[in-house]
């Protein structure tokens, strides 16, 4: 055979299979949601890691699937997610999964569990240790299909009008929090009720909440907490990670192509990555910028955390046996963590290694 005639099959070949990858992707479904979210858009990895994935979908789709996000109460109630996807209202959602936990106790675990699983070990036990299949377990029972779509760095654990010395402080006070940490403050005697973040300035500002807590520091920073709250503390022990989720209705996930369900959760993979590397990359800034401008920035005393732990060993245990479901997931999960706990505690340095070193 020539070398022309060689050449010329090539390029017949080549040209085959780009037409038959033009085919592949005009014969793709055409999948178009309008996505409500629970959060802005604006708000650092909390909320624009929805559109990020969004984006990503519409490139590598060739634009077959086209998520388009709507801003909190555009479209529903911000904390009504859960509830339309599961009724079929919407097609699908994006929020932290732990709002409906009134509804499905054990969702409060996936969206964040204090003294639990950070966000890598969090992707580990969904991907590796059983997490996935509980979570399927537990919502597709109500309808539901949800995709870890976006997981963040711990959050501060806390806004206040007052300083905080002793858990004493806590009693009385008008605190702004979600899910299972909530009802773990409450055990201080804090007035617990829950508000969506644009709710929360004027809530502090008036004196309708004595404080708050709700993500990272630079997503507080951006609703201006530092400017109405004098004083923050860390560590954010109540939510190590905080973990959304694409709810998307079982009925509409289950009648998608395999390539379509295959993209959707490739790209929320990704955007798991681009979450965490966005909100690690961000915080050490934003809280020296609070110091620089008059924030009193604090750490919780050892003693304080240890009332913080044994509240929620409380909690845990109530729930647990309140709630099969429940009891099974956070066994998992504390079954996870405790299997890890010696490559953690020898396999990386100590947090402090530096400032250990220095000393």
């Amino acid at each position: 055979m020539s070398k022309k005639t060689t050449t010329l099959l090539g390029t017949v070949a080549a040209i085959g299979a780009l037409s038959l990858m033009a085919t592949t992707a005009q014969a793709q479904e055409r999948v178009r949601w309008q996505v409500p979210m629970s959060f802005a858009s604006t708000l650092t990895a909390l909320g624009d890691t929805m559109p990020w994935v969004a984006d990503q979908l519409r490139a590598i789709s060739g634009g077959n699937i086209d998520l388009r996000v709507a801003e909190p109460g555009a479209v529903i109630p911000a904390l009504s997610i859960f509830e339309n996807v599961s009724e079929g209202n919407i097609d699908a959602g994006y929020s932290w999964m732990g709002y409906e936990w009134g509804t499905v106790p054990a969702a409060a675990l996936f969206g964040a569990t204090p003294f639990g699983l950070e966000s890598i070990e969090f992707l580990a036990w969904m991907t590796h240790h059983g997490g996935q299949e509980l979570l399927e377990e537990t919502f597709h029972a109500y309808n539901v299909h949800p995709i870890l779509c976006g997981t963040i760095s711990p959050e501060t654990a806390g806004w206040f009008r007052n300083e905080i010395t002793s858990p004493e402080d806590f009693r009385g006070m008008r605190f702004r929090a979600a899910g299972v940490g909530g009802e773990i403050m409450a055990e201080f005697g804090m007035s617990v009720t829950i508000m969506p973040g644009g709710e929360l300035y004027q809530a502090l500002e008036t004196g309708v909440l004595d404080g708050t807590e709700f993500s990272l520091p630079t997503v507080d920073e951006q609703l201006g907490f530092y400017q109405v709250a004098n004083w923050l503390y860390l560590p954010g022990w109540h939510q190590p990670s905080t973990n959304q989720f694409l709810y998307v209705n079982l009925d509409v996930w289950n009648g998608l192509s395999d390539l379509s369900r295959a993209q959707i959760g490739t790209a929320c993979m990704a955007g798991n990555a681009y979450s965490i590397a966005r909100a690690e990359a961000l915080q050490g800034a934003v809280i020296q910028s609070f110091q620089e401008r008059g924030t009193n920035v604090g750490t919780y005393s050892d003693d304080m955390i240890q009332g913080f732990y044994d509240a929620t060993q409380t909690v845990m245990a109530r729930w647990s046996e309140r709630d099969e479901m429940f009891g099974r997931v956070y066994a998992s999960m504390m079954e996870y963590q405790a299997e890890l706990r010696p490559w953690k505690e020898m396999g990386y340095l100590p947090r402090d290694w530096q400032s250990r070193i220095e000393d």
